[in-house]
């Protein structure tokens, strides 16, 4: 069993991101499970902690958890050109104690969103900026911009767009090609 985890960038009870990765996370075939993992529970990252040993237990259980998986979708709304402070101090947590990174070599995926029309682009990019540093491939293509995001769910919180549908299932088939080239 192949194992992802889906990272959500943002910390609202209601977020659209975690919904987009609730729903992609059902597009991946028999024999790759998903996993929500939350950030929102994460003190702000400082390295004193471990340095004076008094690592957060909630660091430890998120790196625990991370290792435990193969590859992660990240599902990000834009905060002000970039991706959420959450998501970044998720990312830093991760990559600590140093030569220890948890995100080290693991294939990853980026879908940014947006109410608007601009589709979190901005988030989008400086999130792969950090995954090439983490040493995560990650997909290039197909990007996922979603635009309107607000618009993309029924009452019941599914897809309400085959179009989406469709054009989010080749992005799982790709992803699914990219682990699989790192996995084996």
């Amino acid at each position: 069993m192949v194992k992802i985890a889906l990272i959500s960038g943002s910390l609202r009870k209601d977020s659209v991101s975690t919904k987009i990765a609730k729903n992609v996370g059902e597009l991946f075939p028999t024999g790759y499970e998903t996993e929500f993992i939350e950030i929102g529970q994460l003190p702000l990252f400082n390295e004193d902690y471990e340095q004076e040993g008094n690592t957060p237990a909630e660091y430890t259980a998120f790196r625990n958890k991370l290792n435990e998986v193969d590859a992660v979708l990240f599902v990000t709304p834009e905060y002000n050109r970039s991706f959420s402070g959450a998501l970044k101090n998720a990312l830093d947590v991760g990559s600590r104690p140093y030569g220890q990174s948890v995100w080290n070599g693991k294939p990853a995926a980026v879908i940014s969103q947006s109410p608007g029309n601009l589709s979190g682009f901005g988030a989008n990019h400086h999130l792969r900026q950090v995954l090439v540093f983490l040493n995560m491939p990650t997909v290039q293509q197909p990007e996922v911009y979603l635009a309107n995001s607000f618009e993309l769910f029924d009452e019941s919180g599914k897809f309400n767009n085959q179009g989406t549908i469709d054009f989010l299932q080749s992005f799982v088939n790709t992803f699914v090609d990219l682990i699989n080239k790192y996995k084996g």
